[in-house]
């Protein structure tokens, strides 16, 4: 089965190829069918990946996955959420994953409260009209750091520490991290979902 993914991330392409592979799914990027980005208007997770898989879906007529995920820091009740991929603009730094870090660490650098959570919601859909919609979720709960720790991985997998390695994702290899994270979490829920509606 072909899916389109209403992303142009690779990382994220990456991953979730690695953990759809075993359904026998073949995940192609919106951007290679030549689809721009979606609007992405709304404050939750699941509206904005329902928005975008709604687009990629009527734009290809292919069936669609779209990922929308984001840091929610307990100090700052939840927030960036769904703004988590524009974080560092707010402070006047360009979009990027080390600048969304460097913002993050100055705005807690009083903060003692260094709980947060990564969250990823799944959406896939049949067609743009499909009106069960399949919704995985996934959160991996963890710390906040007080500098990077790590070179592998993206975005804020640096700065997430996961208590019960003793280590944040970017010091995990990508298999034990795809275990783990927030990404595997939601796909593998998704994998089920698929198995059980849709095969």
């Amino acid at each position: 089965m072909k899916l389109v993914l209403a992303s142009n991330n690779v990382g994220k392409l990456a991953e979730l190829q690695q953990l759809f592979a075993p359904l026998g799914i073949a995940l192609v990027r919106q951007a290679e069918l030549g689809v721009g980005e979606a609007e992405e208007p709304f404050f939750t997770f699941v509206e904005n990946a329902l928005a975008k898989a709604r687009h990629a879906a009527a734009a290809t007529g292919l069936p669609a996955i779209a990922d929308d995920a984001g840091l929610c820091v307990e100090a700052f009740g939840g927030l960036p959420g769904v703004a988590t991929a524009y974080y560092a603009t707010r402070f006047g730094y360009e979009k990027g994953d080390a600048n969304n870090v460097r913002a993050l660490l100055e705005q807690m650098a009083g903060i003692d409260d260094r709980r947060a959570a990564l969250v990823s919601t799944l959406v896939a859909l049949r067609s743009p009209e499909d009106p069960e919609p399949l919704i995985a979720v996934g959160r991996a709960a963890g710390q906040i750091t007080r500098a990077p720790i790590g070179e592998n991985g993206f975005g804020f997998d640096p700065v997430m520490w996961l208590p019960q390695f003793g280590k944040t994702f970017a010091q995990l290899p990508p298999e034990l991290k795809n275990a783990h994270s927030h990404r595997g979490q939601a796909a593998r829920a998704m994998l089920a979902l698929m198995r059980e509606r849709w095969t």
